[in-house]
């Protein structure tokens, strides 16, 4: 079936919505440049589409990934031309629902309004979320002589809410005895735009550290006090340039600013890092809460599983489950096959991202050959 391209379709209330998304966009930063000159396309095993433009747009969290992944992709299969343009969740989210796009990128699952805007855009069908790539959230910090750090959900909420505001606090010296606290305010700094990564920090809060995160989950920052600054690269702007910071960021941020990263106390034998198998193991603790062949994700954010990193972010692909475009469909199957295979989350963890649990991987492949 092909996907009908639609104009004025939406309802008022809904448009309004997708312009509030446009505006409101997830995170519009620029990530840290990547190298992929190295890579080795003949290497790669990708069954391709023998030609089609396939467009796309979306999340910047994910942007290092698809450039990765569409230059592996076209340099192997020459025929398809791929275009990733990265404007933010929300934006990604309203182009695909007003059939501008064949495949949205989104750190945020589509929410019940948007899966209805979607039966309008899919002929036959609705949206999916499929989760494509992952990553830890690091919270960085800035403390002359202090590089090895712990803190848990209960302190870190505090410390963003600016209940503690002295890095020699009790509750910061009880889980680092060993460490020389210096008496020096302690400076959260968070973003002051809307973002996916807020979002999650969010969620982590309420969901791990119980009472002392009593704000709601929102793009927007919810906690008291502090600096704020614009995306991910504005907080890293800040973190570095203030003694006794500390904001958090896509790891591939801290990687580039060399900036030192909190472990995480929960509860495990030893406190977790931030790295892209730690946030593997924290995404293999989460279930699939979509129903049919959507498959979003829900966190287990108060988990003591061994090793696994509970601060993560997973963006979604958005596709039609039925009615996807019929001259752009056997390029975006062989494109998602792709990056949800062997070949392309392998090298995720080489560029800081955590390629999905193979158990999820598995499912989203199955899912990607049923597309129509």
């Amino acid at each position: 079936m092909q996907r009908r391209r639609t104009k004025g379709r939406i309802p008022l209330a809904a448009a309004a919505a997708l312009t509030s998304m446009l505006l409101a966009a997830c995170d519009t930063d620029v990530s840290p440049a990547i190298d992929t000159s190295s890579s080795d396309p003949a290497a790669a095993q990708i069954e391709c589409a023998s030609q089609g433009q396939l467009p796309g747009s979306g999340s910047t969290a994910q942007q290092n990934a698809m450039t990765y992944w569409i230059e592996q992709y076209q340099r192997a299969c020459t025929g398809v031309q791929i275009k990733y343009n990265p404007l933010g969740s929300g934006a990604g989210v309203a182009q695909f629902l007003r059939g501008a796009t064949s495949f949205g990128g989104s750190d945020g699952a589509l929410k019940p309004e948007e899966v209805q805007w979607s039966k309008d855009v899919c002929a036959g069908g609705r949206a999916i979320d499929l989760p494509m790539v992952g990553g830890p959230i690091a919270i960085g910090y800035n403390l002359q002589d202090v590089d090895d750090l712990v803190l848990d959900a209960p302190t870190l909420a505090k410390i963003f809410d600016a209940r503690i505001t002295s890095w020699d606090h009790p509750d910061i010296r009880r889980l680092n005895p060993d460490v020389k606290l210096p008496p020096i305010p302690v400076r959260p700094v968070h973003r002051s735009d809307d973002s996916g990564t807020t979002q999650n920090l969010n969620a982590y809060l309420a969901g791990a550290a119980g009472g002392s995160w009593p704000h709601p989950v929102k793009k927007s920052w919810q906690g008291k006090g502090g600096e704020s600054a614009s995306g991910s690269s504005g907080v890293v702007s800040q973190v570095q340039s203030l003694d006794g910071s500390i904001g958090y960021f896509e790891l591939s941020f801290a990687a580039a600013g060399k900036i030192s990263t909190v472990k995480i106390d929960t509860g495990a034998s030893r406190p977790v890092a931030p790295t892209p198998k730690t946030a593997s193991a924290g995404m293999a603790e989460a279930k699939i809460a979509g129903t049919g062949k959507d498959l979003t994700l829900k966190f287990d954010y108060g988990t003591s599983a061994e090793g696994a990193y509970p601060i993560v972010q997973v963006t979604y692909e958005i596709v039609c489950d039925t009615g996807n475009q019929a001259e752009t469909l056997p390029a975006l199957k062989s494109f998602l096959a792709y990056t949800a295979g062997e070949e392309g989350q392998k090298a995720l963890p080489e560029i800081h991202y955590a390629p999905l649990p193979d158990s999820v991987a598995a499912q989203v492949r199955e899912v990607i050959q049923t597309l129509s």
